[in-house]
């Protein structure tokens, strides 16, 4: 109980401060102090009934006077509840690189000058441009929940290194060959086709279950997507359905594709005569590691990396260059555009939102397409 300057009981949690004004304190459901302040009893009681009934509604967020480290916390808890816990561990590394900087300083006391100099110190310009996701999103909510009078993440630079932007990756016709001639006998050879023959994400293939297979319609039912990312030290797999409704979509199975399926199934089925046990929620995977746990794109980027160096120790003129898991759906994008397949159709398959990211980012004309496009313009003239 708290009492005035004249020692009369004031009630649990108010008290009177020696320049008279009344002090109401509660603790939230952040498990903070929380504190209001008016200059009568009756106005600060007001206040304190105020606020806790913010409190339980869940509308409230602790004082203006936090430090960032504190808002990081409500906001990824808050404001990213709905977020994938694999999308909200990449949130905490981007956030990560600048809080031993930044973290400590309170939240209403941060200014565009602050915050570059943290970002400046970053390596990458690419490292920059994430961590500007995370505090532009931070900020913009912390001005939404009325904490801050603006955003001043949105004028960051995060352009220091000037950082040369690869060209996406995308395998020609031959390069295309030569991989599969010499990935015929590796464990992961009908995945390779299953990703160049439908252009799906690699995500969405080392979640697909034989239920999702077709072999009758000759369709794959396009319904999840695995991830494994590490958790509080750990890694786990956890399994998701797709972002967005465009993302649940029926792929047509070409011969190649089938039969990569087939042969897959057979593959299988010798791993569990062999008393490989799955993985329980996993039993019905398609690919699998060798162990019958579910694959990881960090296992298919192994392989990949395997076969890479085995063509260049094979063929020391080819230099043959790297490639990611990703490159697959960008040259399957590429052989159905110089298929001539409908762009729409193409984005349909791809499972975009919006068909300008199928034509800006997943369609590439190689120096292959280009020589037979000019041979038909000189013979049509």
């Amino acid at each position: 109980m708290g009492k005035s300057l004249k020692g009369k009981e004031l009630g649990k949690g108010i008290s009177q401060r020696k320049d008279g004004r009344y002090r109401g304190r509660f603790v939230n459901r952040f498990g903070k102090n929380q504190d209001v302040y008016d200059n009568t009893y009756n106005g600060v009681m007001k206040k304190l009934r105020e606020a806790k009934y913010a409190d339980e509604q869940e509308v409230n967020v602790v004082s203006s006077n936090m430090i960032l480290d504190e808002w990081f916390d409500i906001w990824i808890d808050t404001c990213k509840k709905n977020c994938r816990n694999n999308t909200k561990e990449l949130y905490k590394q981007h956030y990560k690189r600048i809080s031993d900087e930044v973290g400590w300083r309170k939240l209403n006391k941060l200014n565009l000058v602050i915050l570059q100099n943290a970002i400046n110190h970053l390596n990458t310009d690419n490292e920059r441009k994430n961590t500007k996701i995370v505090l532009s999103d931070m900020l913009e909510k912390a001005v939404d929940s009325d904490l801050l009078v603006k955003n001043v993440a949105k004028k960051l630079n995060t352009v220091i290194s000037n950082d040369k932007k690869e060209e996406r990756r995308v395998l020609t016709k031959e390069e295309t060959a030569l991989f599969l001639k010499e990935a015929r006998n590796a464990f992961y050879y009908d995945l390779f086709i299953v990703a160049l023959e439908t252009g799906m994400r690699i995500g969405e293939i080392t979640g697909l279950f034989w239920e999702d297979v077709d072999f009758k319609e000759k369709i794959i039912h396009v319904r999840h997507s695995l991830t494994y990312f590490q958790k509080d030290g750990k890694y786990v797999y956890e399994l998701h359905s797709p972002k967005t409704q465009k993302g649940y979509r029926d792929i047509p199975l070409t011969k190649k594709a089938v039969d990569a399926l087939h042969r897959q199934y057979a593959r299988k089925q010798d791993i569990l005569l062999k008393g490989k046990e799955p993985l329980e929620g996993f039993e019905n995977l398609v690919f699998i590691t060798r162990k019958n746990t579910p694959t990881t794109q960090f296992n298919v980027s192994d392989a990949i990396g395997n076969i890479i160096r085995k063509i260049n120790q094979k063929f020391p003129d080819i230099s043959f260059k790297r490639f990611t898991c990703h490159t697959f759906r960008h040259t399957a994008a590429t052989r159905f555009f110089e298929a001539n397949v409908p762009l729409k159709t193409i984005s349909t398959l791809l499972g975009h939102t919006q068909l300008q990211i199928t034509a800006d980012l997943y369609t590439h004309t190689t120096d292959e397409s280009m020589r037979e496009r000019i041979k038909l313009y000189e013979m049509m003239g």
